[in-house]
């Protein structure tokens, strides 16, 4: 397993474990308060569990293209997007980010699906003029987010104007050159600083004395729930196509070919899939992953994340999951009783409104 850079220059006060096919920090003592910096103020925290791939040759731009479902072949340089990537029924093998770098593609996804995405992609790669790399440990990431990321990152000195979705900007601190991307997962709204691993102790500490509370995997995982955003391998799996997850800013119906667009544009044409990806609040404590969502004696879906969260000081369980269309009502209103495990389950919108 991969052990992030940061971790290594935490002392005690960090609480380590696995994220995401990586060791980093878990919490540096209240999950609780890092969530409010989160949605408050402005956290730092660890992307090392997030790896590069690069993709380059004469072929790329044609060949990646043909390989997600988004439109990397009209990215304007310096900017990226999201994609999922599916197997030829359509079902979604993995997720990731891609951007435009001129004579390159940079792929960012979890340290637990780079090595997967690789061998997927390199089955692929037949009479293309075509080469992929893994520079996960030459460049890693920190992340900052919140309401004052901005001005966070304006009096450390790392970000001089706007940033767009999805755009990066090469820039220099104290001599060391660093990227710094705007997330173009929109609901995430957050920022990376890209790296060299030997410097990110320095940076991290310019965020800090700037204003940045320490977040650690915890918090972001509450985080993420309560945003609604799917993560592969855990709310994903063999089986899930791309549109029952619900983000559609993955999919892009007016390129070119790709692996799995003919399931893709038939689930767009006949306009809604069986079930669908939604938020769920549970009464009572957390439920077990892949847990079936139940009407009455039916069986009408499965949790596939849930977790106990303290939203401003209250706590709440909260889950996401799959529920078939038949049993939620328009706009995901609750059709009937719904339970998990004995509990009542109240179908609700994503992100959570709290």
């Amino acid at each position: 397993m991969v052990t992030t850079s940061l971790l290594k220059q935490f002392g005690p006060q960090a609480v380590a474990g696995e994220y995401a096919g990586a060791e980093t920090v878990l919490h540096f003592g209240s999950v609780a308060g890092e969530l409010n910096a989160l949605r408050h103020g402005c956290g730092v925290f660890d992307l090392g569990w997030r790896g590069k791939l690069v993709v380059s040759g004469e072929d790329r731009v044609r060949w990646l293209n043909g390989m997600v479902t988004n439109n990397t072949r009209d990215l304007a340089q310096d900017f990226g997007n999201y994609s999922f990537v599916l197997n030829a029924q359509g079902r979604i093998q993995g997720d990731l980010l891609a951007f435009q770098r001129g004579e390159f593609y940079v792929l960012e996804s979890d340290a637990g699906q780079i090595a997967a995405i690789r061998e997927f992609f390199e089955r692929f790669i037949i009479m293309d003029e075509v080469e992929l790399g893994d520079i996960s440990s030459k460049l890693t990431s920190i992340g900052v987010a919140g309401p004052e990321a901005t001005a966070v990152l304006g009096k450390a000195g790392l970000m001089a104007g706007e940033i767009k979705p999805g755009q990066i900007v090469d820039g220099s601190w104290e001599g060391h050159g660093f990227s710094l991307v705007r997330d173009p997962i929109r609901v995430r709204n957050w920022y990376e600083l890209w790296l060299a691993p030997e410097q990110v102790a320095s940076f991290w500490n310019a965020l800090v004395q700037a204003g940045a509370g320490p977040v650690g995997a915890a918090a972001l995982e509450w985080q993420r729930i309560l945003l609604g955003l799917p993560r592969v391998g855990l709310d994903t799996g063999e089986r899930e196509l791309a549109q029952e997850t619900g983000q559609d800013y993955a999919l892009n119906h007016g390129k070119g070919c790709y692996i799995g667009q003919e399931i893709v544009e038939r689930i767009h044409a006949r306009g809604q899939v069986h079930r669908r990806f939604t938020g769920l609040v549970v009464e009572g404590k957390a439920v077990a992953r892949r847990c079936q969502v139940m009407a009455g004696e039916r069986a009408v879906g499965e949790i596939t994340s849930c977790a106990e969260v303290v939203v401003d000081g209250v706590s709440r369980t909260v889950a996401l999951g799959y529920v078939r269309q038949d049993a939620a009502g328009k706009d995901g209103e609750k059709a009937g009783n719904l339970s998990a495990d004995g509990s009542a389950v109240q179908i609700t919108g994503l992100p959570f409104q709290f």
